[in-house]
């Protein structure tokens, strides 16, 4: 059984370890892109576990593409007056912001639904 794949090419350059194509014509990044991460059901909750102490509200189950769900993520953060990041379908906004969150949710006519205490 070989394990050895191409990594790098002289002609193309770096090469997918996924489908062997060039990394400029890959497919199988563009299809992780195109289908949405969630799953509809959005769940507003607030954690600070493993982040020094520090309060974030998280927002999940967005049935949005990267693109949207960026879009979505800096309009949440502007209207909590407040920073955050997108990882992994989940949009991150620093501080405890569960009620500016779901009004403005509710106001762009999603139905989000408050998650843990």
């Amino acid at each position: 059984m070989n394990n050895s794949r191409l990594v790098y090419s002289t002609e193309t350059g770096r090469v997918c370890p996924a489908c062997s194509q060039p990394v400029a014509a890959c497919r199988c990044k563009a299809a992780s892109k195109a289908h949405p991460l969630g799953d509809g059901n959005i769940k507003v909750s607030r954690e600070s576990k493993g982040r020094g102490g520090k309060t974030v509200t998280l927002v999940k189950g967005m049935a949005l593409d990267a693109d949207a769900l960026a879009t979505l993520g800096k309009q949440l953060r502007s209207a909590c007056g407040s920073g955050g990041t997108v990882k992994e379908g989940v949009i991150e906004i620093q501080g405890d912001h569960c009620d500016k969150v779901m009004a403005a949710l509710q106001k762009q006519g999603y139905q989000p639904k408050r998650v843990g205490g």
